[in-house]
């Protein structure tokens, strides 16, 4: 069998991860899609209701029906050839998504995670509902483009605002990341800009702790961490610096709402963020169906990397 890595050239995990597998004797093929189709071709045919076939590269043919596992890691778009024009280079990056793309999409195997799965569970809205309905408890919400029912929701009590999608943006030749930050009254007095498009906001949740808790198929381990200063204290990711991690037991209860989560989601990894407060509760809110784990796994010794390299070594017997 081989399990086939889709990843971007430059990746630490990815690195650790073919490391992983070879040392348990497992063939593994990394490819990243930017390579097509300059440094990667493809040719299957549909036989019995499945598609056979290659993937080639310089260094590798891989046989597809020897495929029994995929860890859709962060592959890159595809590189097309300059010289095409505008029109051109739309109809073979579409062509290239549903022709190359449609046919990794339909290998029959185990998969971490399918690319349709995690596009789907992107959409936080998606995320909050099915938590909620998978029996764990998310913070009061609202998505508007509306000033009005921004300031009816903050009159309700203590309230932040985050991202729905790209935590980040490039303007200026600089990476601006957007973090959760808490809503003031010189935010409320100047909403200009809010109808241009969709905005989140959530009841702030006294916090304890935040957990981090990253499955791998049926394990899950849960990683508390604890904020040491006041911006990580609203959004941890602003200060790396002042965190310290802790391992830590996750609820009979709660685990049992990830399990239903991760499978109405039809997810098989995920990295899923809780706050804990002061009485205890669990509060969902959010899953990254590709979240980063090895500074997790470096920060805790968490064995992240070597449960991933078993769930795809034992792929689909």
């Amino acid at each position: 069998m081989t399990v086939l890595i889709l990843a971007r050239d430059f990746d630490m995990s990815a690195d650790n991860m073919v490391r992983a597998l070879r040392e348990r004797e497992v063939d593994v093929c990394r490819v990243n899609t930017a390579w097509f189709p300059a440094q990667l071709s493809v040719s299957a045919e549909l036989r019995g209701g499945h598609w056979s076939g290659t993937l080639r590269t310089e260094h590798r043919t891989l046989d597809l029906d020897e495929v029994r596992a995929v860890w859709y890691r962060s592959p890159e778009a595809y590189q097309l050839p300059a010289e095409l024009s505008a029109a051109e280079r739309h109809h073979a990056f579409m062509e290239a998504k549903y022709g190359l793309g449609g046919v990794l999409a339909s290998l029959p195997v185990l998969w971490v995670n399918h690319p349709a799965r995690a596009a789907d569970a992107a959409y936080k809205p998606v995320q909050l509902a099915t938590a909620s309905r998978s029996g764990l408890s998310v913070p009061n919400t609202v998505i508007t483009n509306e000033p009005a029912t921004v300031r009816s929701f903050a009159d309700r009590g203590k309230t932040v605002t985050k991202l729905l999608g790209a935590s980040s943006i490039y303007e200026e030749g600089q990476r601006k990341v957007g973090f959760t930050r808490l809503v003031d009254e010189a935010d409320l007095a100047d909403l200009r800009g809010i109808e241009v498009t969709t905005h989140c906001f959530q009841s702030w949740v006294p916090k304890s702790f935040e957990t981090r808790v990253t499955v791998v198929g049926e394990t899950m381990t849960a990683v508390a961490i604890h904020a040491g200063s006041a911006s990580s204290y609203v959004d941890w990711r602003t200060d790396y610096d002042a965190l310290s991690y802790e391992l830590t037991d996750l609820p009979d209860e709660v685990a049992r709402g990830v399990r239903r989560l991760m499978d109405s989601l039809g997810l098989t990894y995920g990295a899923l963020d809780f706050v804990v407060t002061p009485d205890g509760e669990w509060i969902f809110l959010e899953v990254n169906p590709g979240g980063q784990y090895g500074w997790i796994e470096a920060k805790t010794g968490a064995p992240l990397t070597d449960q991933l390299a078993e769930l795809l070594a034992e792929g689909t017997q």
